[in-house]
């Protein structure tokens, strides 16, 4: 089977679309046909061997989120039938023909859900959800501060906010295109996180106070102009570092003002099937009743996974960005 792997860290050329032994099922596993997998930036800070929670030994296949066709099932494994439309979390190995993954992380596709859509929903939806609820604890009315808000992980964020009521929601994007996209998702103002004032402008646009919420998604030094935007009591969610640079956060500074920094890793709430079942559910009705809108950017064939990784590392994309095994 074909499949994409890094044998050493480096740049987007450092992924190699080559063939690799047939994946199988075994015992409790459910061999996928994947016909979509979804990209993560996480996927460019493992491919540039950045700092990161888990070991990427290579040779090594990316891909955290897949969707498509159940090939076989594994002995022991009930309840699945070949055939049947399925997305999983595996973690790893998604960038391929194929992937063996436990039935105790295999979801059956709704109805009225393609594998490209599902592949947008997963892993962004989830981290959105599980930010804004269990590490950010968003409040009735509270405002949340969303940076990268163009992207895949952002637009969600923007939506699932207001539908969990927040009261002011502020788009964070490098260009006007990026943010005119954010406020057509429902966000409420937008900045410029690239210009050196924005934090005022956060500021100007919440009447004085700042952002309640701030999910720290770009590291380096943006993480101190969003401190310098957030409220009395915020909470800031750091959920990621895409310029490649570290935060580096003085205690003193949080004192005063009681602000709050907090880690999230997705790792760690995956690992409650029951949460995370729940909490895709609820997503899906959200899609399904239009009231949360799936947006995928890039649909691209998994032999140009390196293409979509400078796309995706450059800022150059909106929405979500999914690779197909088999186009």
């Amino acid at each position: 089977m074909k499949a994409v792997r890094f044998h050493a860290t480096g740049g987007p050329d450092a992924l190699v679309y080559e063939d690799v032994p047939d994946a199988v099922a075994g015992p409790g596993e459910i061999l996928v046909k994947v016909e979509a997998v979804g990209l993560n930036f996480a996927d460019v800070m493992r491919r540039r061997g950045d700092d990161y929670p888990e070991p990427s030994p290579t040779p090594f296949t990316l891909g955290a989120e897949v969707a498509g066709t159940v090939a076989a099932v594994g002995e022991g494994v009930t309840g699945f039938e070949v055939g049947t439309k399925v997305f999983a979390t595996p973690g790893q190995g998604g960038y391929a023909q194929y992937v063996s993954v436990p039935a105790t992380i295999v979801i059956p596709l709704p109805e009225g859900l393609s594998p490209v859509q599902a592949t947008a929903l997963v892993a962004h939806g989830l981290t959105a959800a599980f930010a804004l609820r269990k590490a950010a604890r968003l409040a009735e009315g509270e405002s949340v501060l969303v940076e990268g808000a163009a992207g895949g992980l952002g637009a969600f964020t923007i939506q699932l906010a207001k539908l969990y009521g927040a009261g002011k929601v502020i788009a964070a994007a490098s260009t006007q295109e990026k943010r005119t996209f954010a406020e057509t998702l429902g966000a409420d103002a937008s900045v410029d996180y690239t210009a050196a004032d924005w934090a005022e402008r956060v500021r100007a646009v919440t009447g004085g106070r700042g952002a309640d919420i701030v999910m720290e998604t770009a590291g380096g030094r943006t993480t101190g102009q969003a401190l310098d935007a957030m409220a009395p009591f915020g909470r800031m969610v750091f959920i990621g570092q895409a310029s490649g640079e570290e935060a580096a956060i003085p205690a003193s500074r949080l004192m005063v003002p009681n602000h709050t920094v907090t880690g999230f890793y997705i790792g760690a709430y995956l690992a409650d099937p029951a949460l995370v079942m729940a909490t895709l559910t609820e997503i899906i009705g959200f899609v399904l009743s239009d009231k949360l809108t799936l947006h995928v950017g890039t649909v691209l064939p998994l032999s140009q996974a390196a293409e979509a990784h400078r796309l995706l590392e450059g800022r150059r994309t909106t929405g979500k960005v999914v690779l197909e095994p088999w186009s």
